[in-house]
């Protein structure tokens, strides 16, 4: 991107020593040496003392100076890395076509943006100006580096803050307008499923629909006409239990659409996180069993206490788990492991599904963002949201046809006190 700029003024003790130079003697020569020793030294302090890194590259592409935050934001070392070519340092840095600009002159400034790698993971904000100002030709530029991670994270957490805001806003209209009609729905589907129990009874056939003693049941009490009767009674009441399963889903979604956008804050207690891990596996074992699905219980035999909302947590580990159990199919196998750092505990759930492919990792949290049919997407928001409450944080390890790893991490209920070793007590109280 080429930001139009107006030329720089130039220094003023600079243009009347070059005015000058020709009739300097040695005692003006020495003094003008020594008021640009100074103004260098200045310029270096100043330069040092910025935030942004500064680096000046000559026109053949080598750094020709760099300041200190330079070293600190793309890995500059002190020494040495005068000379090296710039792309060394900064191989996302487009110098061909920053130099094609500088050649061609005229009043611009490349501004870019890119994320690097090393020294550690970084979004630079990068402006090259260069040193001759407007004229053609090329005699280097100026390269300015902020480092804009922190802002970059603050504009994202914004932008979801204000999807939730307006998901917030919908969802008092939607439970009004989707939960009131499924409440009817559901009210008038026992009605019929009622009056179809009053229809087997008067057709003399077995009222819970076992096919055996309802056959013997229709032969003696009417011929082919009741066996009509009862098969359409059969159909119908098919008919009517995946209406009621639909249904079940709806106010399920509906649910947890509310859930995820009317937040309450934790009840916090003191207690043990295997506790809450082991009450989440009894509760799903049948379907767990049903599915022919293993649990691998590695949970730690002694895990330090973590302050939490139980049922939150409860909330939050059942949805993790039928996660991985609907990532799995027959024979698959669940993995739960706890831990402790050095100030707090972990507890990971491990599927071995097919995996989460590398370009949806990033969206695997958002609302309405789900991989399997029938999901809804909000489980995992409201999972991230509690964690969040809680002053925990998620991780997310995931390998294509391997399976995938949900750790969540809170705080201790007592943070330990980290002690100095003796040695260091000594000096202290020597000093």
């Amino acid at each position: 991107m080429a930001v139009n700029r107006k030329t720089p003024p130039r220094s003023s003790f600079l243009d009347k020593v070059l005015g000058r130079l020709d009739r300097l003697d040695s005692e003006g020569l020495q003094s003008v040496v020594q008021r640009l020793a100074r103004e260098r030294a200045f310029l270096e302090t100043l330069f040092n003392s910025i935030e942004d890194g500064v680096v000046v590259v000559d026109e053949r592409g080598r750094v020709a100076y760099f300041n200190a935050a330079a070293t600190a934001l793309i890995g500059l070392p002190s020494d040495g890395a005068e000379g090296e070519p710039v792309e060394r340092f900064l191989p996302e840095f487009d110098w061909k076509n920053v130099l094609a600009q500088d050649c061609a002159g005229g009043p611009t400034v490349h501004r870019s943006e890119f994320e690097i790698q090393y020294p550690r993971p970084r979004y630079l904000r990068m402006y090259a100006a260069p040193l001759d100002g407007d004229a053609p030709g090329s005699s280097g530029v100026a390269l300015i580096l902020h480092d804009a991670t922190e802002a970059r994270q603050k504009t994202s957490e914004a932008i979801e803050s204000e999807k939730i805001h307006a998901l917030t806003l919908l969802s008092a209209s939607v439970a009004h307008e989707i939960g009131n009609p499924l409440n009817a729905l559901h009210i008038h589907l026992q009605l019929i499923e009622r009056d179809l129990r009053k229809l087997r009874l008067l057709h003399g056939l077995s009222p819970d629909g076992v096919t055996g003693r309802t056959r013997d049941r229709s032969a003696r009490s009417g011929g082919p006409a009741t066996a009509d009767v009862e098969e359409i009674l059969v159909r119908t009441e098919g008919y009517l239990g995946v209406a009621k399963g639909e249904i079940g889903r709806l106010d399920y979604i509906v649910t947890q659409f509310l859930q995820a956008l009317r937040p309450t804050s934790p009840r916090l207690q003191t207690g043990c996180l295997n506790d809450v891990v082991r009450e989440t596996v009894e509760l799903l074992r049948p379907e767990l069993e049903n599915r022919q699905l293993t649990v691998q219980d590695n949970l730690a035999r002694s895990l330090p206490q973590a302050r939490y909302d139980p049922a939150q947590m409860k909330q939050v580990f059942v949805n993790l788990v039928k996660n991985a159990m609907q990532a799995m199919s027959k024979g698959g196998r669940l993995t739960l492991v706890s831990g402790v750092t050095t100030d707090g505990v972990w507890v990971s759930v491990t599927d071995t599904g097919s995996g989460i492919p590398p370009e949806q990792l990033t969206r695997i949290f958002e609302p309405f963002y789900t991989t399997k049919q029938k999901g809804s997407g909000l489980g995992l928001m409201i999972v991230q949201r509690i964690v969040r409450d809680h002053g925990g944080r998620m991780e997310l390890d995931s390998r294509v046809d391997r399976g995938t790893t949900f750790k969540l991490w809170l705080p201790r209920a007592v943070r330990p006190t980290h002690l100095l070793p003796e040695g260091a007590k000594v000096r202290a109280s020597a000093a």
